[in-house]
């Protein structure tokens, strides 16, 4: 079995080829298209082992997006006691689901 660390969006994600993940919006992107992820961290396959300092060179990971979304509602709420103040604020986090296809060293 092979899987890899990859960054994207300021995070990183361990995958599987076959494995549908929520990354961060990839903008200008549409459901259909097949992108590619060239900051791969780490790679593993069976007893090969490789590490890049700080990326493996000439690596890549094709995906296929799926769909755009939003994430669940995150409510902060702050309040100032015997003043009369609150303030509540929710924000929905915008996401891109992609399907990763192959893992290429």
């Amino acid at each position: 079995m092979k899987y890899a660390v990859i960054k994207t969006g300021g995070k990183q994600y361990i995958i599987k080829e076959g494995d549908v993940i929520k990354v961060e919006r990839l903008k200008d992107k549409k459901p259909g298209e097949i992108v590619k992820f060239e900051e791969v961290l780490f790679y593993k396959e069976d007893g090969k082992v490789q590490i890049g300092t700080p990326k493996i060179d000439g690596a890549y990971v094709s995906a296929e997006i799926i769909k755009e979304g939003k994430g669940k509602k995150v409510i902060a709420f702050r309040y100032k006691p015997k003043k009369r103040v609150s303030v509540k604020k929710g924000h929905r986090q915008i996401y891109t689901e992609v399907k990763i296809k192959e893992i290429r060293i």
